[in-house]
């Protein structure tokens, strides 16, 4: 074979190459941004006709008791997010929660304000509670709502290496500190929509709201479903 050819064919082979490797190239699905911090942490599920009562959990142990009757009277569930210290005090009510249906998610041990803690005491605090509930209730725990909404990277990255998500809300009742029934009814229901989570406490008054709640959500074609289902 003359060197010509030679070239000419080792040229065209090296061609048809680059060709390929371009091709696969551009098929090639693109690369995703890693997320951002606020995209990690949830503000709301992917329901179209359901949305989610989040209740967290410190204290109101009588008013958890009266919240477990009305949500059953209404055939709706909820997740109660618990701190770990008030679950060590009230293990019989833990488990009622759990025995009715609803979900139960973390919320601390100490009610610590999360942002301010490092990785490891970020892991501390959270995976105290969730390896309690976890043997009270015979569960896995898979979600973590950090106390007053406040968090940092190192708190997600220790939610996350637990294999938990941070949930936060889309709306706030803000029942702990405006103790008002009809306030607590507004807020929970206003420009309501599917996916929406909505935070509230045992309080007496939210207590006095959730049944009027609970009927607005049926009369508007709503379910009233756990935080994880409504994720999923």
């Amino acid at each position: 074979m003359k060197k010509s050819a030679v070239i000419a064919a080792v040229t065209n082979a090296a061609l048809v190459l680059i060709i390929v490797i371009v091709a696969v190239v551009c098929f090639l699905p693109a690369p995703h941004a890693a997320a951002t911090l606020e995209e990690r942490v949830i503000r709301k599920g992917g329901s179209k006709d359901s949305v989610s009562l989040m209740i967290n959990v410190y204290w109101g142990t009588d008013e958890v008791y009266e919240m477990l009757d009305i949500l059953d009277e209404h055939h709706a569930a909820a997740t109660f997010f618990l701190g770990g210290c008030w679950a060590d005090d009230n293990v019989d009510c833990v488990k009622e929660i759990a025995a009715r249906g609803h979900e139960i998610g973390s919320h601390g041990y100490f009610h610590r304000m999360h942002d301010t803690l490092s990785f490891d005491d970020n892991v501390s605090e959270i995976g105290a509670s969730v390896e309690f509930l976890s043997l009270v209730t015979h569960r896995p725990v898979t979600l973590f709502a950090p106390p007053s909404g406040a968090y940092s990277e190192e708190t997600v990255l220790a939610a996350e290496s637990m294999g938990l998500k941070t949930i936060l809300w889309s709306k706030d009742t803000v029942d702990w500190r405006d103790k008002d029934a009809d306030i607590c009814f507004e807020r929970a229901t206003k420009d309501i929509s599917g996916g929406d989570l909505i935070l509230m406490h045992p309080m007496a008054h939210t207590v006095r709201a959730l049944p009027r709640i609970l009927t607005y959500f049926e009369e508007h074609d709503l379910r009233a479903i756990t935080v994880g289902e409504n994720l999923n």
